[in-house]
């Protein structure tokens, strides 16, 4: 076992720093949490909650509508994005019924 002396103004020198450094990655992990998405949906789950089609829901990611991150071959779709075009499908399924027509 090897004992290091240090003088303790070198000693409060590094407990300060450490404690800025503790403070500091607090704060950081303090901010992402407010940024940190609540969890992600796959096809089903979206397909449920907007009641669409799974096909309905390959063109809206096809045309840009619905944003979406791809992990091998499974999809996820932040729920921010997906509660954000609910007007969007609510309105097409109106179109579409005046049309005699669902989607």
């Amino acid at each position: 076992m090897e004992v290091v002396i240090i003088s303790k103004s070198k000693y409060e020198e590094m407990v300060g720093k450490l404690n800025r450094l503790s403070d500091r990655v607090n704060e950081i992990l303090h901010k992402r949490e407010g940024k940190r998405l609540s969890r992600w949906m796959d096809n089903q789950e979206v397909c449920q909650q907007l009641r669409i089609s799974p096909r309905t829901l390959q063109t809206l990611r096809d045309n840009g509508t619905l944003a979406y991150s791809q992990i091998g071959h499974k999809i996820f779709y932040k729920p921010e994005d997906v509660q954000r075009i609910v007007r969007l499908v609510e309105d097409r399924r109106k179109d579409a019924g005046y049309r005699g027509c669902s989607i």
